[in-house]
């Protein structure tokens, strides 16, 4: 690539990022267009299918409700005013709350509304209800299809110029290249150190700061990341003010790696800017919300698996010698220690098959101390293959949650032999109640290093929301019927 030290005009910087920018073709108003019909459609969907299953147990007129389809309209121009549109740059979990949020209070007005002008005699409010919890099922499942399907594709990402070469750069890089669902797509890496002009991660370091504009614009490149963390606030200050008036979007990337990201919030204190960080499992509301949830959850789920625990229960006395269930001591919330149970996925004599297939295969052995997991394990049963794989193994925890000693969503519960391995890090993990499944099950299993494990267990604990437990129910519900990562 042409050295940028020897392009001077305008005219040449243009010529210039053209040869180091790949074309790409990006069209802004289809992928606009994609998540509002999503969101019309299911909307629409969610209203003609609680109209017909009504008609289907009463007489009425469905004309009544056909009147208020113009109505949805209105919801897509609350999820704009919620900043859902074009669900770029959105953390799935900030985007899961919105949507719960604002087609809630969109119901709850559009309910109270009509029943107030033309009586509850014309309008049954079963329907709304129904509507309203299919909408929400719809809307949240018809957006996450939409990026499933489309985030692979170029047409869809928003192109970003990156600002900073540095390591900073090359990990916001390397992060928006992972997750392609964040519609963003660096294009290009700006920065004043001629030494590093090339390539960062694949992307081309096409110039120094100051051609951002002729990038803005004559390119038509909305989003910016500024990834230099180590200059001052001098000299930050200047390219915020000087660049937040060339590009639509500017996302500062702060010098706090690892910090808390769904849980804080900027505060403006009499003009100086501050970061409040706000951990709700601080708090007693929060703590007495996901204790709640909790009972309902184990209840409701218990019921519901009863046959399913005693077809399990069968197999495991059927396949193999030994217990149905299993025990095993793990550290719990306080570092109180509690008996966890499972279902019996392995043989009853585990440690001698064990030391015996390292025999055979000492170099497995070093896979097994770093990360206490082996891929073709020999201890495991055939029925407790399929139980690992689908995570079944681990239905009796809803007696360990019922007993307030494990959360539905928490920690992967540890034992005592893995407390060094977390460091300083243990304090997170025991604040709170370990949990049947939560951000290393639906982040990869398996298939994670012990240090990622632990990196997910700390921000699950400095992030906690609601918003955020829920997602992960949902999105284990994904992984175990697809098996990702489980062995």
């Amino acid at each position: 690539m042409m050295s940028y030290l020897s392009v001077k005009s305008k005219e040449d910087y243009t010529a210039h990022i053209r040869r180091a920018i790949a074309p790409v073709p990006h069209f802004y108003r289809f992928t606009l267009a994609i998540m509002v019909g999503i969101d019309v459609l299911c909307h629409g969907l969610a209203g003609f299918v609680s109209v017909w299953i009504q008609l289907l147990n009463s007489q009425f007129d469905p004309l009544l409700y056909w009147r208020l389809w113009p109505v949805i309209g209105l919801f897509v121009l609350a999820y704009a005013l919620a900043g859902l549109y074009p669900g770029i740059a959105i953390n799935p979990v900030e985007e899961l709350r919105r949507l719960s949020l604002t087609t809630t209070l969109m119901y709850l007005l559009l309910g109270t509304s009509i029943f107030l002008s033309q009586g509850v005699e014309l309008y049954g409010w079963n329907i709304f209800l129904s509507a309203w919890l299919l909408s929400l099922l719809l809307v949240i499942s018809g957006r996450y299809g939409a990026r499933s399907l489309c985030a692979s594709r170029s047409w869809w990402r928003f192109p970003v110029v990156i600002m900073g070469a540095g390591r900073s750069g090359e990990v916001v890089i390397h992060m928006l290249q992972q997750h392609p669902s964040l519609g963003l797509e660096p294009v290009a890496v700006l920065d004043d150190d001629p030494k590093k002009q090339g390539y960062l991660a694949g992307i081309p370091v096409v110039g120094p700061l100051k051609i951002a504009p002729i990038i803005a614009s004559d390119f038509k490149i909305p989003y910016a990341i500024v990834a230099m963390p180590g200059v001052s606030y001098q000299q930050l200050l200047p390219l915020i003010d000087r660049y937040g008036k060339t590009f639509p979007h500017l996302i500062i990337i702060p010098d706090l790696f690892g910090m808390a990201a769904l849980g804080i919030a900027a505060k403006d204190l009499g003009g100086v800017l501050g970061l409040e960080v706000h951990q709700q499992l601080f708090f007693l509301g929060p703590k007495l919300l996901k204790a709640a949830l909790d009972k309902a959850l184990v209840v409701l789920i218990g019921l519901a698996c009863l046959p399913l625990i005693a077809l399990i229960s069968l197999l495991v006395f059927c396949g193999s010698s030994g217990p149905i269930f299993y025990q095993q001591t793990r550290i719990g919330r306080g570092g109180k220690l509690f008996r966890i149970w499972k279902f019996r996925s392995m043989v009853t004599n585990a440690d001698q098959v064990l030391a015996q297939y390292f025999e055979c295969h000492p170099q497995l052995r070093k896979a097994w101390d770093q990360d206490q997991k082996l891929k073709d394990d020999p201890r495991i049963t055939q029925i407790g293959k399929f139980l690992r794989r689908t995570s079944l193994d681990e239905l009796p925890q809803l007696w360990n949650v019922l007993r307030g000693e494990m959360s539905m969503v928490g920690p992967r519960p540890i034992v005592k032999d893995e407390v060094w391995r977390y460091g300083d890090k243990f304090d997170y993990y025991s604040q709170v109640l370990p949990g049947i499944t939560g951000l290393w099950q639906v982040s990869g299993r398996n298939n994670l290093t012990y240090a990622e494990r632990i990196n997910l267990d700390t921000y699950y604990v400095r992030n906690w929301s609601v918003w955020l437990d829920i997602y992960i129910l949902a999105r284990t519900m994904k992984v175990v019927l697809a098996g990702d990562g489980a062995y």
